[in-house]
């Protein structure tokens, strides 16, 4: 399990009934660990965009007398590590976006550490056939993405990329004919059709597997396993550099636990090439 101050934070919010407004504010100081430490409650509220008493019973909630007991608290679990942030100032805008998505990553680096959730989601995914593939709006690149690889490996992959009423016909069409387990890419800002076809997909006996910008993301509570990667907002819309390569980490773990994937690929190579499909 990784040991830095994003995941020490993470690891003091688990176990917390949160209310929306307070996994906001949990997503924010994981988000910016380094500095929470060093920061008021006022300037805290405004980082969150919540009210400064949101914070303050957000800190009640965790089982802290105040902000101040928590923030003392914070400083002792998180080294300060404010110094290695101060030369940022020096970069524009563009390199600032370019940073903040190294930092993302490093954190899923330090996320992986632990393979354990990667590699049961692999096995979900490699057993269900067919496999949905969910990604609604700004997520639907990163399912389409996921989806297209899938499928050299996988035997029966079903993006499920446009919302609207055939959603719950789609989804019962794929349980219906045998498909155990569902992958959902969920990014900002999060439709709300996606909940609700997360619900629905539950009460349909799928397992949810999904990849959420926060382990406090609204789709939490739908799903049975989700894995967070972070995305970059420094610029106008979002950058998912994080999500996207957890996408395939789990292409990569999904195709370990599938025992034909190295010859559905070696067969792909073979017609490819059978066809003058790619240039070289």
């Amino acid at each position: 399990m990784s040991d830095s101050p994003a995941a020490r934070l993470q690891a003091l919010f688990e176990g917390h009934r949160l209310t929306p407004t307070q996994r906001r504010i949990a997503h924010c100081m994981v988000r910016g660990a380094a500095e929470v430490p060093f920061l008021s409650s006022v300037e805290l509220a405004e980082l969150a965009g919540v009210s400064q008493p949101s914070v303050t019973r957000f800190a009640v909630a965790l089982g802290f007398d105040g902000y101040p007991a928590l923030r003392k608290h914070l400083r002792e679990v998180a080294p300060a590590e404010r110094a290695a942030a101060v030369g940022e100032d020096s970069y524009n805008e563009y390199q600032q976006a370019v940073l903040g998505e190294i930092e993302n990553l490093r954190q899923l680096a330090e996320m992986l550490a632990d393979p354990a959730p990667v590699e049961e989601a692999g096995r979900l995914l490699a057993a269900s056939t067919p496999l949905p593939v969910l990604g609604l709006r700004a997520a639907s690149s990163q399912a389409r993405g996921f989806a297209y690889f899938a499928a050299k490996v996988h035997p029966d992959v079903r993006l499920l990329d446009e919302g609207g009423s055939m959603m719950e016909d789609r989804i019962d069409a794929a349980r219906y004919e045998g498909a155990t387990a569902l992958l959902c890419f969920a990014l900002p800002r999060h439709p709300r059709e996606v909940v609700d076809t997360l619900d629905r997909a539950r009460k349909a006996g799928l397992t949810v597997v999904t990849v959420a910008d926060s382990a406090f993301a609204p789709v939490a509570r739908h799903s049975d396993l989700l894995i967070p990667a972070p995305v970059g907002t420094g610029l106008a819309f979002d950058t998912a550099c994080a999500p996207m390569l957890l996408g395939r980490v789990l292409l990569e773990a999904m195709a370990d636990a599938l025992p034909d994937a190295q010859a559905r690929l070696e067969a792909f190579d073979t017609r490819a090439a059978a066809r003058g499909l790619f240039v070289d």
